[in-house]
Parts: structure tokens; sequence; C-alpha cells
């Protein structure tokens, strides 16, 4: 028996990175939003790796933040470590990572749900989403609580219908020992969503006190810490550091003899994982030649002594995981905290939503993070702030706000679910992103921050500060090639025979390993900038041909990208269309030619096709 408490305009269901990340956006664009989570321990959870960023992943938090999201914010309050990666290869890749404070970063975004108005957090498992006239009408719990709304999100994670597994033995139930969801995978498959099982996992926590770290190699985090949040001025913090390690033949050996043991090979589990994040005995059979495998040691936290074993998911039998961590040099007493284990779990097709994350079946029905296919803690909460806005957009009667694959790996990584699909969970990465170069992690805010505050997600201070730093960047970049350096200058701050003549600010700047600071050694008539802006000068100057030429690309991608396909057109009576381009382009109906022509199947010659009788179309309409 249902009854009826209080409406709100958004229900979001599930409170991981991307529920918490969709329920903050719509409460701060103005709607009453209630979140609702399985188990109010699980907010904000981090079930596996405890960090936040990496690379691409460290793309994505920044544009997070930099369009108003409140993931880099946290992790600035309570990280342990911070590392910029990939420092020597080119900006395009420069990846920012963090070490968490895995209780405190869920303190941390407890409470700013608890204290962000229009928001109501509350516990209970949801059973049904309430339709009426092909849209949302309300969102009903298990309980019997019936919440009317206009508008859901669901941002269930990997709890529905989960199950853990560690080798012979299986339990219904969440990450980290927490309850899972039973009841909505049905009630989604009546609402016309056939459902797929994934599978991703995880590692063993371990006692840090058994460990000999005198056998591990020390990675201390940077002396120059750099924030995630565009709203974060200077960081400093006694960091923790990690420890790298890695396997022995022995662990291979004791891998290989169980293999018929390990769910994975024994046909136990039926989820399919991620090709990006394999498991130890995954990797031991796919890479038979290599004689060992990397291990990084990472904390959890200041007030514990658990520590998490970065590179060794696994989901073989208890004793085979004594036995392998174990036989790693420095882990020979090591006592293991909590297990190594494996998760199935029920997620949709997201080819089944438009590029708002909306679905096409169902009238301001939102899908968000891993049951979309994705993996990731940064990979979920991009995709909740991007349907949370979208929501609010929707309500408020505004357009919607479209990123595409030019405008920020938010773009990509919606494009690539709801556009191509995945047959495994996702995972962001540089090489996914074709402009790369443009769509660096420094330059987030100019991209994106005015986007965000034209929305009403990002505030004035944010959106105050984003034009300060343009207009920095704008006045040096004007300012440097007007200043001319003496050779003798040059010489005696970079070294004798580095010019010959007399060169402009600009053009010294262009030089690899050059940089601003360097510049006011030699002239300290220039002006004193604020480190961003110098960041952005010496960037656009020293690749300022490959951005130029990144550019046109963007310009020839946004030809097709523009080109809108009718939704009313049926593809099966387009002759000359083959047949498997006529099934894909029905099934995900795409919604402009550029989408098109990236989904898989669909070859150039029925691109050509399909533009034809889009002109014959366009003719038709013409008065």
């Amino acid at each position: 028996m249902s009854f009826t408490l209080e409406s709100y305009e958004v229900v979001v269901v599930g409170a991981g990175h991307a529920g918490c990340e969709a329920a903050l956006a719509c409460a701060r664009m103005g709607h009453r939003t209630l979140l609702l989570t399985l188990n109010m321990d699980g907010v904000a959870l981090m079930p596996c790796n405890p960090s936040i960023g990496g690379t691409a992943k460290g793309h994505l938090v920044r544009e997070i933040d930099a369009l108003g999201g409140e993931m880099g914010r946290a992790i600035d309050d309570t990280f342990l470590q911070s590392r910029m990666l990939n420092t020597g290869k080119g900006p395009a890749v420069h990846s920012l990572r963090a070490q968490a404070d895995k209780k405190q970063y869920q303190r941390r975004m407890l409470h700013a749900l608890q204290h962000q108005e229009r928001l109501t957090l509350r516990q209970g498992e949801v059973e049904a989403i309430e339709t009426a006239g092909g849209r949302v009408s309300g969102v009903r719990t298990t309980t019997g609580a019936l919440y009317p709304c206009a508008a859901a999100i669901v941002a269930t994670g990997v709890y529905l219908k989960s199950r853990v597994i560690v080798g012979e033995a299986h339990a219904d139930s969440g990450p980290s020992g927490l309850g899972n969801a039973k009841a909505l995978s049905g009630a989604l498959e009546r609402l016309g969503f056939p459902l797929r099982r994934f599978k991703t996992g995880t590692p063993a926590r371990i006692d840090c006190r058994t460990v000999d770290f005198s056998k591990f190699e020390e990675q201390p985090g940077d002396e120059r810490i750099v924030p995630f949040s565009f709203l974060t001025d200077r960081l400093e913090k006694e960091q923790i550091s990690c420890y790298l390690g890695y396997t022995t033949p022995e662990t291979h050996r004791i891998i290989r003899e169980n293999l018929h043991r390990a769910p994975l090979f024994s046909g136990e589990i039926h989820g399919v994982g991620p090709r990006y994040c394999p498991s130890i005995e995954d990797k031991v059979v796919r890479f038979a030649d290599r004689e060992r495998h990397p291990l990084f040691l990472e904390p959890e936290g200041l007030d514990t002594l658990e520590w998490y074993v970065q590179g060794m998911s696994s989901s073989l039998p208890e004793d085979v995981q004594w036995a392998v961590y174990r036989s790693i040099p420095g882990l020979e007493r090591v006592q293991l905290t909590r297990l190594a284990y494996a998760i199935e779990y029920d997620c949709i097709d997201p080819t089944q939503l438009r590029p708002t994350l909306e679905a096409k079946g169902v009238e301001n029905l939102y899908f968000a993070g891993q049951i979309n296919g994705s993996s990731g803690y940064e990979e979920a909460a991009a995709q909740g702030l991007y349907a949370g806005i979208n929501a609010a957009c929707k309500l408020s009667g505004r357009e919607p706000l479209l990123l595409s694959r030019a405008d920020a790996y938010i773009g990509v990584l919606v494009d690539d679910l709801t556009g191509k699909g995945t047959n495994e969970p996702y995972r962001m990465m540089t090489s996914r992103a074709e402009y790369r170069l443009l769509l660096r992690q420094d330059n987030a805010d100019l991209r994106l921050t005015e986007r965000g505050w034209k929305v009403g997600l990002a505030s004035d201070e944010r959106h105050a500060r984003m034009l300060e730093k343009k207009r920095g960047t704008d006045n040096l970049l004007n300012a440097l090639p007007k200043a001319h350096l003496k050779p003798q200058d040059v010489n005696r701050v970079l070294g004798e025979g580095t010019v010959s003549s007399g060169i402009s600010a600009a053009d010294l700047l262009r030089r690899a390993g050059v940089t601003y600071a360097d510049l006011r050694r030699i002239d300290p008539e220039l002006p004193e900038v604020a480190d961003s802006v110098a960041e952005q000068a010496e960037i656009n100057l020293r690749y300022e041909g490959y951005l130029d030429r990144q550019r046109r690309q963007v310009e020839a991608f946004q030809r097709t990208e523009n080109v809108k396909i009718p939704q009313e057109i049926r593809y099966s009576d387009i002759k000359g269309l083959r047949i498997e381009a006529q099934q894909k382009l029905e099934r995900i109906r795409p919604e402009t030619l550029g989408a098109a022509q990236r989904i898989s199947g669909v070859s150039p010659g029925d691109i050509a096709v399909l533009m034809i009788k889009l002109e014959q179309m366009r003719r038709e309409r013409k008065p």
C-alpha cells in the first residue's frame, strides 16, 4: 500500500558521485530536490581506489568544477597527497590526481548536501519510477512512500541487483558490505530499458603495520600543490607518501595454479568487466610474458590503519588471496583487513538516451553514472552534473546545456556513451578526445565557466575569476611580442650562447624549457601575473601552430555537427542505405549528421546517402 508524501520538482535516485552532483546542481539552479540513498553511510562512498583524478579523469574533475560542481572543492579540502601526472609529456595530457581521505571526503560531501538550500537528503530504496502520459510523475519507495515529481535522475551506481563474488562464495550485496537495490531493475525493464550485467572489482585492504615499507619505493607528493578547484587559491599541507612495489614470478605461479578456482575463468562471473582496469589474475593470463606487474600502496585516511593495494583487484578465493598478497616483497607478513572482490550489477544501454542524458522513451527521466555503463567516480560525477543541469534547464523552460566533443571531455564522454554505446565498463582516456590540445585541464574554466554561469550554476565569484584570468592572459599575449630583450640580458640568465641578437619576449617564451618566470628575471619590467595566466601564455605561444591547426579541425567538425537530422526521418525508407546502417541509425536515432558519422557500422557511403536525403527533405520543406 502506497501513501503520498510531499512533492518535489526533481527526485535523484542514488547518492554516489553522480547523484551528489546531480542533486546539488538541481537545487542550486532553483529546484526543490529530493536525494534518495539506500544507506546514509554510503553517501559519496569511494568503494574502490581512495583517489580523485588521474589521466583524463583529472580533466573531468576540472570541468565539473568549472561548471560549478562540487567534486573539485571537496577533494581540495580532503586530500592526503597530490601529484600532477604525465609532466614529461605535453600539456594536453597533464592530469591532476589526489589521494583522498575517504571518510573525510564523505563527510565533506555530506555537509554540502545537508546545508544546500532546496535539497532534502533521505534514506530509502526506490522500487519504481511512476509515469503518466509518457513522462515522469513520481518516484515510489519499497516502504510505500510516493514522491510526486516532474523529473527523476537515476544514479544507482553498481547497486542494482548487485552480487559480490569472492572465489566460490557470493552474496547479494552492494560494495563495502552495504545492501543492494533489488526492486528497481524490474521497474526499469517494464519502462522499456533492457538491462545488461557489467562487472567491476576492487583489491584487498591491508593493515599498514604489517607492511615492510623498506622493500617498496616511496612515491611522495608534488612540492607545488596544484588545486583541482579554480576557486582554491593555494594549498599547503604535509602530504602522505604512497609506495610502489611489484608482483613476483611466485605471485604469478600461485595465480596460474588456482585459475580453475578463479570466478573470472570458472564461469561464476557473467558480467562484462573493464578492459582498462583488469584483475591481477586477468593480467597474469593476458600478459603471460611479463615477470612482474606494478602495484601501489595507498593510504585510505588519516584516522585508519587500512591501506589500499592499487593494481591488485581480484575475485580469487580467500585462501588464494592470502598466498598471493604474501608472495609480494614487503607483504610477507601482511594482514588483510578486507578481501578483494568482484561485483556484478545491472546497467542500461546508454544509446537509449538523448545527448542530454534524458531517456528517449520517457520524458524527464535522466540517467547518470555507472548505470549508463561507465566506470569511475569522475565519469559518474561528470554525468551527474550534466544530467542535473539539463533536468533543471528543462523544468525551467530553458535550452539544454549541450557540450560537444570539441567543447569538453564531458562532451566526449556523453557522446561516446549515447552515440556509440559501450560493451564494457567505459573509462575516459585522453586518447578518446580528438581535440585534446584544446581541451586541457588548465583551461577548463576558460572553456566552460561562462556556460555554467549562464545556466545559473557557476557562481558570480567563479565567473569573475574566469574573466580576470582571461583578461590577464589576453593582455600578456598582447604585451609579450612588443617586449624586446637584449642578448646580454638573456645570456646572463639562461646561459652564454642562448641568443646572438635581440629577441622578443614572445619568441623566447616559445622555446622549450623557458618559463615566464625566466622572462621576468631577464626583464623585471614585465608585469607580475598569476601563475595561471603565465601558464596560459606559455602554452598558447609554445603550441601556437598546433592549436591553430586543431581549431581548424574543430571548425570542420562543427560543420557536420550543426546539421540536424529531423527526428521523424524513416531510415528504412532511404534507398541506398545499407541494412546495418538502417538498423543502427533507427535504434540510436542520432540528432546530428556528425553523431551519425560516429556510429560504428555506419560507413562514409551511408553518410553520403544520408546527406542527399537530408538535402531533399530541406528542399521539400521550403515554401
